[in-house]
């Protein structure tokens, strides 16, 4: 090895593996890198090599082509397959760089196929062995590090519970899952239909590709078409560049259609026209385009009675409606909410910058028996709460009042609406007027018991919550009235 006192650096220690039939070049080899503070092992055939692997954790590999009778591309091969079971499936990411004394171009060219790294020849130069090691081994640390990014982003959309509805939801995804079949997930708002969308994607064979989520319900109507398929410079007012669309972007992945339910008719023609073609044109473009990516749409609403009531075409519904999936709500799986509690916490307590807070078993009781309109949503925002606002324990003092939490001073005053109905007091009332009065003290009890937050008030009384607003109106019921609070949405 020629000598190049020019070349300086300090790698990082990862443990490199040379695989080499000549003592001397691993002699050599190894006097370099360890200067440089790195652990090193060696061996002197292929058996040797994935003794070595199997027994160790190798950042990078330095790999001869001739080994005596074997051939070190056979090697390379191995390391590099990508099966589900033995060495391959933990070491395809080992940077390899191949050396040899008797190169060719083909040799060369084989390897690159492979995927190695990098082809040195010998004699090697001290400093490209340097150079290429850092390269290599910076190569291998970028990995690593998106490696571990996605596991905590898989770990963020994991979908928790081992209830049997739970492990029947998962035996349905693992079946439908590794086929290109389109999927229909439906439930109620916050029970985690984006999970099982993320589940089914992360299985796929499209698995390598973009996920791509489309909340149809937050794009105005009149920019549907364009977020979907794109639009030409020009198309319309504002349209002062060129833009690709969500199904050209998802192209080779999968594109979740999030509430399906509320697209507008014309939109959904041309969604149609994609699912049955795989062919959409930008809007103000005339040149037809094509897209391969799976499809897996979710709604909150009963499309078929949408069907039937003429806002959501037929066709597109049982295009969509291969495989149904239906999404459970969380009071059907309360033996999950422990699991779902611990991992909201320590999630909440990470994002925040708190120390870890223990969670009292009378309050995992409390949130077991409560129903859970707003479901898994509704969890986590009542454990974010919970964690910001409690001291070192999480404890039942500091659940809010229609969990079990202290009711406000001002209830306990009487001030708050009552929970008994005096009927003496209807006496010479019409039914209208006994009708209206019952019903305002009903939902003066709710806003109470939910601390006036609207939305979580008209979920209890299953309503929607413009709805609610109209009856507050309607009934003269004031913001806070009784409780001292606000109209929290």
């Amino acid at each position: 090895m020629t000598d190049d006192t020019a070349t300086s650096s300090t790698l990082n220690g990862e443990p490199i593996l040379i695989v080499d039939d000549e003592k001397n070049i691993r002699r050599t080899l190894r006097m370099v890198l360890e200067s440089e503070g790195h652990v090193v092992h060696e061996a002197g055939s292929i058996a040797e090599a994935e003794a070595v692997i199997t027994r160790e954790s190798i950042d990078l590999i330095l790999l001869d082509v001739k080994l005596g009778e074997d051939n070190g591309l056979d090697l390379l091969r191995t390391i590099k397959s990508r099966g589900e079971d033995g060495m391959s499936s933990r070491t395809s990411e080992i940077p390899v760089v191949m050396i040899s004394g008797h190169a060719t171009i083909e040799d060369a060219v084989a390897a690159t196929r492979l995927g190695a790294f990098d082809f040195m020849e010998k004699p090697l130069d001290r400093s490209r062995v340097v150079v290429t090691a850092r390269n290599a081994l910076e190569r291998r640390k970028m990995w690593k590090e998106v490696h571990d990014l996605r596991r905590a982003v898989d770990a963020r959309w994991e979908l928790l519970g081992n209830t049997a509805v739970m492990q029947d939801l998962r035996r349905q995804i693992a079946k439908v899952a590794p086929t290109r079949s389109r999927v229909l997930i439906t439930g109620d708002s916050g029970t985690g239909k984006e999970l099982i969308a993320r589940a089914i994607h992360r299985n796929s064979s499209v698995s390598a590709g973009t996920f791509v989520k489309v909340n149809c319900a937050a794009i105005p109507p009149e920019l549907i078409e364009s977020e979907l398929f794109g639009h030409e410079r020009g198309a319309f007012t504002g349209a002062v560049a060129k833009k690709r669309g969500l199904f050209e972007v998802a192209d080779g992945g999968t594109i979740f259609l999030d509430e399906i339910g509320d697209m507008a008719l014309p939109a959904q023609a041309k969604v149609l026209r994609v699912l049955q073609t795989g062919e959409f044109t930008r809007v103000g473009g005339e040149k037809s385009m094509r897209t391969d990516c799976r499809v897996v749409a979710a709604t909150n609403r009963d499309l078929e009675q949408m069907v039937k009531d003429g806002v959501f075409r037929e066709d597109l519904y049982f295009r969509l409606n291969v495989v149904p999936i239906r999404s459970p709500d969380l009071k059907d799986r309360p033996d999950d909410i422990p699991l779902l509690v611990e991992s909201f916490v320590r999630e909440c307590c990470d994002e925040n910058g708190l120390g870890y807070k223990p969670v009292d078993e009378a309050v995992l009781e409390r949130l077991k028996h409560y129903d859970w309109p707003g479901n898994v949503r509704e969890l986590r925002n009542v454990v974010e709460r919970l964690v910001i606002m409690s001291d070192e324990v999480i404890r039942e003092k500091d659940l809010p009042p229609y969990l079990g939490g202290p009711r406000p001073a001002s209830a306990s005053r009487g001030s708050g609406p009552q929970t008994a109905i005096d009927l003496g007091r209807y006496a010479g009332k019409s039914l209208r007027e006994f009708r209206e009065e019952v019903e305002s003290e009903f939902i003066r009890i709710r806003l109470a018991e939910f601390e006036w937050n609207i939305s979580r008030t008209a979920q209890a009384l299953g309503i929607e919550r413009t709805n609610l607003h109209k009856k507050l109106r309607a009934l003269g019921i004031h913001r806070g009235e009784g409780s001292g609070g606000t109209d929290n949405e």
